[in-house]
């Protein structure tokens, strides 16, 4: 079954031209000039990923990624332009798991999505240090990769493949220290170049999400100059 992107953008040759790249590579493509019709648009008939530029009339890509994750956690790549890089750590906070710059080669793009696709079907197949049964427990907390689910103390906690990807590989082994770099690979795969910032601004938005309701969890420990660790329990 042909996996469908939703691109959304003002600028129409940008639409066409990616549009053109995505079919011939097998995707079904559907686009948006403005974030209210894709809103709308993605309510209705869900997508394997977006594609989200920040800057559209009637409704701009933040308020539109806000509004998105109200309701579906799947993967979202924002563009934004070379010299808006608060908008691209607003982006992160807010639930984006990836961003590209403009102007963007289209084989970035396709390479970006690809990867991007590729991690939120093994967050749904495999797992490291997972039962048989694709469920990892640790403490208080359970990830059920099957079915892309993490609860905290029995309550569900929204994640996006990214912050989930990134929760289990702290997990995965309790006090142990992992780097920015390790939490990269693990998140993003080989070859693919993010900086520290992104994993800060992750694990910043993860932590508020473990909190909401709940003050007490401690569990994600910041190693400064180092990287992070999930606490034993």
């Amino acid at each position: 079954m042909k996996q469908t992107i939703a691109l959304v953008d003002d600028d129409r040759n940008i639409l066409t031209s990616v549009s053109m790249t995505l079919e011939q590579e097998g995707f079904t493509v559907r686009t948006y000039t403005d974030g209210e019709s894709a809103l709308q648009g993605l309510s209705s008939r869900p997508v394997d990923l977006a594609v989200l530029d920040i800057k559209m009339p009637r409704m701009d890509g933040m308020e539109l990624l806000q509004r998105l994750r109200q309701r579906s956690s799947i993967p979202v790549i924002f563009l934004t332009s070379k010299d808006e890089e608060v908008d691209e750590l607003m982006g992160l906070r807010l639930g984006a798991d990836d961003y590209i710059t403009k102007p963007f080669s289209q084989r970035l793009l396709l390479e970006r999505i690809r990867a991007l696709l590729r991690r939120n079907e093994t967050s749904k197949a495999e797992g490291s240090g997972a039962t048989p049964g694709g469920v990892m427990v640790r403490g208080d907390l359970v990830l059920d990769e099957t079915k892309h689910q993490c609860t905290w103390k029995g309550h569900d906690i929204q994640l996006t493949v990214t912050e989930f990807l990134l929760v289990k590989a702290l997990a995965a082994r309790p006090g142990m220290v992992k780097s920015r770099d390790q939490l990269i690979d693990a998140a993003y795969g080989e070859n693919i170049y993010v900086d520290d910032r992104t994993i800060d601004s992750h694990v910043k938005r993860i932590r508020k999400k473990f909190r909401t309701g709940n003050e007490e969890f401690t569990q994600i420990e910041t190693l400064y100059g180092i990287g992070y660790r999930y606490k034993e329990q």
